[in-house]
């Protein structure tokens, strides 16, 4: 078997665990009998996962069919992964510090999947996967987008339904304007950050493959293609 194809199959199973992960998530938060419980969509975190659960079966298929990713996979596998790791640090620093203040918060293995294994897994696979492409660093401000929308109508949503998927966000557990401004600046720092990171580690990793050499593929191909069909003299 190829090694992009080993990695083809990485990426489905990766995709059927992290739904598997989200079910029980889903079923694990009702069970609860909260509004947190009967919220699973608005967290995101389980958005992210979703967008990636889509991601990587495209990239699966795409691994044993093509010997190269294309430029708009690595992109969007790579904004994906900021959001999911950016979403597991968040949820890390939450449990921490409700730790610190004595707050009981339960963190079952669908969690553990879902915001700290499987993105380190998936971007750790992705910088190793033959035929990746490097990503442009204008991924380092798009990767804002998602969270700025999403905040947007957490804060509209909020005060309708009177509950918060994160603490910053609601104004009961902050201390002000300030506490929630330098909270979320810090959020989005963290956001670019982790899309820069990204996006060097893709540019520097070895398997990686650059525009010249991916065109110099297809071209072979193409040039095999045509030498094979009836009729067509073969060059060789």
């Amino acid at each position: 078997m190829k090694a992009r194809n080993t990695f083809g199959v990485l990426r489905l199973v990766t995709a059927v665990v992290l739904v598997v992960a989200l079910v029980h998530r889903l079923f694990w938060g009702l069970s609860s009998q909260t509004i947190a419980g009967r919220n699973f969509l608005a967290y995101l975190t389980v958005e992210s996962n979703i967008a990636l659960v889509v991601v990587l079966i495209i990239g699966g298929i795409l691994a044993f069919r093509r010997d190269d990713d294309p430029r708009w996979f690595s992109i969007a596998l790579s904004l994906v992964l900021t959001w999911t790791t950016t979403a597991g640090l968040a949820f890390a620093l939450i449990v921490w510090q409700a730790g610190l203040r004595g707050i009981r918060v339960d963190v079952p293995w669908s969690d553990q999947v879902l915001h700290f294994w499987l993105p380190v897994f998936t971007a750790l696979a992705w910088t190793l996967t033959p035929g990746h492409r490097a990503v442009p660093w204008w991924i380092v401000p798009a990767s804002l987008a998602f969270p700025i929308a999403w905040g947007g109508v957490t804060l509209w949503r909020g005060p309708l339904i009177g509950w918060y998927p994160y603490y910053f966000l609601d104004p009961r557990q902050v201390s002000g304007i300030g506490e929630f401004l330098i909270t979320s600046a810090l959020a989005l720092a963290i956001f670019a950050a982790i899309a820069a990171i990204l996006a060097l580690i893709s540019r520097i990793s070895p398997a990686k493959v650059d525009r010249a050499e991916a065109k110099a593929r297809r071209s072979r191909r193409a040039a095999l293609t045509r030498s094979r069909r009836p009729g067509t003299a073969s060059t060789t």
